[in-house]
């Protein structure tokens, strides 16, 4: 599992189609109205911090021999703050996750979907998909205000056998909601075939009996990124190989709207109440993705756009289109104010596009 998911969306290019093959992109030099902040490593995911002073970034890292981290980014001055390593932590705390998880994640550490929650004691609570040194969803507390921000594992919990997990949505009482994207105990290479069937559905992991339950009607292909409406009666689902978001009420699993993205990745709800969700373009070849792949330096450049979906009429407007450069194979996107601040799961750099500046 180590190697083989970690570019598992990427394998989606091999539906077929024909692309011009880009040149490496080494500088990092602003294209129209985006701009990337580059000096990351893999920053698949983007959640926005209280005051808009700052976001918080989780890295994939290239393997699990080499790491990602969780990132503040100051938006002013565009400093960078490293505030998580794997190996890093103390024991767990009471109420954060499954009491049998004690230990935080070893140094081998790779974040992928992330969300960030208001804790019913008021408490700032971030989940964290990773994949390194054990699958699960990682529990952290995050302290501080302004762009003076630190982050403090508080506890976990295992995924479920034979999940690998992707997004994750959390709620205010302690549960959250997460995505089971492939099997693990039958692995699917997904450079050699892609699947035509089901393989994934939605957990609830309950805190009060500290269990999953799988959401009966959310099966489908690939499911990726995952958000829920406030009072956790309904959750938006990225079918990622099946190219669309459906809507689920969370008691019944009935679905109650779909509408076509292509290859939905994550999900963030934006300040104006509509989810914003990062779109990879379909229908790329095997040489496309092997070319991402081999990506040394600078970014990915598979062309994306970034949409916004109203979560009650389900209409998507787009927000950003990209033709890889400055920075392509966008997986999330996070508004603040006027301005979107893009991630990749392949590449050194974020974007930040100015929505004022079409």
């Amino acid at each position: 599992m180590k190697y083989l998911f970690i570019f598992a969306a990427f394998a989606l290019f091999l539906l077929g189609g024909q692309a011009p093959q880009a040149e490496p992109i080494i500088d990092c030099v602003p294209k129209g109205n985006a701009r990337p902040i580059c000096g990351f490593k893999n920053p698949e995911d983007i959640i926005g911090l209280p005051g808009d002073q700052a976001i918080l970034l989780g890295e994939y890292g290239h393997s699990t021999e080499e790491s990602g981290r969780l990132v503040v980014l100051e938006l002013e001055s565009e400093k960078q703050h490293t505030v998580f390593r794997g190996g890093q932590g103390k024991g767990a705390e009471p109420g954060w996750g499954d009491p049998s998880c004690t230990t935080p994640p070893g140094k081998s550490f790779n974040a992928h979907g992330i969300d960030l929650v208001r804790r019913n004691d008021g408490r700032l609570q971030l989940l964290v998909v990773q994949h390194g040194s054990r699958e699960a969803v990682e529990l952290f507390e995050v302290m501080g205000a302004g762009t003076d921000w630190r982050v403090e594992w508080r506890g976990c919990v295992l995924a479920p056998p034979n999940a690998y997990l992707n997004g994750v949505a959390g709620v205010s009482n302690g549960d959250f909601y997460t995505t089971k994207y492939l099997p693990t105990e039958t692995p699917i290479d997904l450079t050699k075939e892609i699947p035509r069937s089901n393989t994934g559905y939605v957990y609830a992991w309950s805190q009060s009996d500290t269990s999953y339950r799988k959401i009966g009607g959310t099966d489908g292909i690939m499911p990726n990124g995952i958000a829920t409406s406030p009072d956790g009666r309904f959750i938006y689902v990225n079918m990622a190989a099946e190219h669309s978001v459906r809507k689920f009420e969370v008691a019944t699993g009935r679905e109650l709207g779909r509408v076509a993205v292509d290859m939905p990745d994550n999900s963030h709800w934006g300040p104006d109440g509509r989810i914003i969700i990062a779109s990879v373009k379909k229908g790329l070849t095997a040489e496309d993705f092997k070319a991402c792949l081999s990506v040394k330096q600078g970014p990915c450049s598979i062309p994306f756009k970034v949409v916004a979906l109203d979560p009650d009429s389900m209409i998507v407007e787009t927000l950003y289109v990209s033709d890889g450069v400055p920075m392509g194979a966008g997986t999330s996107g996070f508004r603040v104010g006027d301005e979107l601040f893009i991630g990749s799961v392949k590449g050194d750099r974020i974007l930040r596009v100015n929505l004022r500046q079409q």
